[in-house]
C-alpha cells in the first residue's frame, strides 16, 4: 500500500508543489484545510491535482481538529508547513502570529504523538531565524537572531521540533529554508510583486514599481526543487535539520534587473523605492551554506535564478492578458 503523508498549509505555495511532488510518487496526500469565504485552492488547480488531494477541514490553532486530521489521514508522514508566513504582517499582527506560527507546532506535534508517534514530521523553518546574521554565511551551526515576530515564532517551534525529537524519540526535522519562490508565490512576497508589476509595466497596466530596501540581499531558489528536500529528510533514518539553500545572494536591485529586462525594460525607469516599505527592524544579508544537505541528501537546487525570474514574470504575463480579456 502507497506511503500516506499530511500537509498542512497544503494550499500554499510549498504545500502545492509538495503534494504534486508527492502524488507522483504514489502517496495518498491529504491536505488540511481551514475553510474561508476566499478561494484558497487556486494552486492545486493550476497544478492539476485539487481532485488528487483529499482535503481535511482542520485549523492550526484547534489540537482537537489536528488529532481528528491525523485519525482520517492514517498519515505515515506528517508536513508542517501551515503559518502566517508573511513577515510584513507579523508587526502588524504579532499575536495572531505568535499562535499560527509558533504555538500551532505544538498543536501538531502533540497531535502526531497522540495518534502515530512512529510517523514522520517535518517542521517548515526557515532563514528568518538567522535574521541579524553572525556569519557571512548561515548553516545548522551558525546562532539565531531573528529581527520580526515571524522570525521569533519560527525558532519556537524549530526549537520545539528539536525537544520533541529528543525528549520523546521522534523522526521529527526542520529545514531551514532560505527565499524559494515560484509563480505560484503569493502577490505580496517581493518576488511575485516585482514579476507581476513587470507584466503589468509591459502591458500598460501599471507605471510604477514601489519597494523598500532594494539593497537587500537574499539566498533564493525554486520552490519546486525545495519541496524534494523537504522529503529526502524524511527518508533518512536518523532525523535532523538541514539548510536548504543555493549558496548564493543577489539583491533585489538586481532581481528587479532580471524581470524587467525579460520583457524588455528597465527597472530603473519604473520602480520608486518608498521608506513605507522598510522593515522596522531590516534583515540585510541572508546567504545560506547547504553543504549538510548535499552531503547528507544528495540534494542541490537545479533552477537558476535567471530562469526561476524568467518563469515568473511568464506567468504573471498570461494571468494579466486573461485578467484583459475577461
Amino acid at each position: 500500500m502507497s506511503n500516506s503523508a499530511l500537509i498542512t498549509g497544503v494550499t500554499g505555495q510549498d504545500g502545492a508543489y509538495l503534494a504534486h511532488f508527492l502524488l507522483q510518487k504514489g502517496y495518498r496526500v491529504h491536505g488540511l484545510i481551514a475553510r474561508r469565504a476566499s478561494d484558497t485552492t487556486w494552486r492545486l488547480r493550476e497544478l492539476g491535482i485539487e481532485k488528487e488531494v483529499n482535503l481535511i477541514n482542520g485549523d492550526m490553532t484547534d489540537l482537537s481538529s489536528l488529532i481528528r486530521a491525523m485519525g482520517q489521514s492514517g498519515a505515515q508522514e506528517v508536513y508542517n508547513l501551515g503559518a502566517q508566513s508573511f513577515v510584513a504582517t507579523s508587526w502588524e499582527q504579532p499575536i495572531l502570529t505568535a499562535q499560527v506560527t509558533g504555538v500551532s507546532v505544538a498543536n501538531m506535534l502533540e497531535a502526531v504523538r497522540a495518534v502515530n508517534s512512529s510517523a514522520r514530521f517535518y517542521q517548515a523553518s526557515t532563514s528568518e531565524m538567522f535574521g541579524l546574521i553572525q556569519a557571512d554565511s548561515q548553516d545548522e551551526k551558525t546562532p539565531f537572531y531573528p529581527r520580526s515576530p515571524y522570525g521569533v515564532a519560527k525558532l519556537y517551534g524549530h526549537w520545539l521540533t528539536v525537544n520533541y525529537r529528543e525528549s520523546f524519540g521522534m523522526h521529527a526535522s526542520s529545514g531551514i529554508l532560505f527565499n524559494h519562490e515560484s509563480p505560484l508565490r503569493g502577490i505580496e512576497f517581493v518576488t511575485r510583486k516585482v514579476t507581476d508589476a513587470a507584466a503589468r509595466i509591459k502591458q500598460g497596466k501599471q507605471k510604477e514599481l514601489r519597494l523598500g530596501n532594494i539593497d537587500a540581499r537574499r539566498d533564493w531558489g525554486y520552490a519546486g526543487d525545495y519541496v524534494e528536500a523537504m522529503w529526502l529528510m524524511l527518508q533518512q533514518e536518523t532525523p535532523d535539520d538541514y539548510v536548504i539553500a543555493t549558496g548564493r545572494t543577489t539583491t533585489v536591485r538586481d532581481m528587479c534587473e532580471i524581470a524587467f529586462r525579460h520583457v524588455g525594460l528597465d527597472y530603473r525607469d519604473h520602480v520608486v523605492v518608498d521608506p513605507r516599505f522598510f522593515r522596522p527592524a531590516e534583515v540585510d544579508v541572508l546567504l545560506g551554506n547547504p553543504a549538510k544537505a548535499r552531503e547528507k541528501l544528495g540534494w542541490q537546487p537545479q533552477t537558476a535564478l535567471p530562469d526561476l525570474i524568467a518563469m515568473m514574470v511568464d506567468a504573471d504575463m498570461r494571468r494579466v492578458k486573461q485578467e484583459g480579456a475577461c
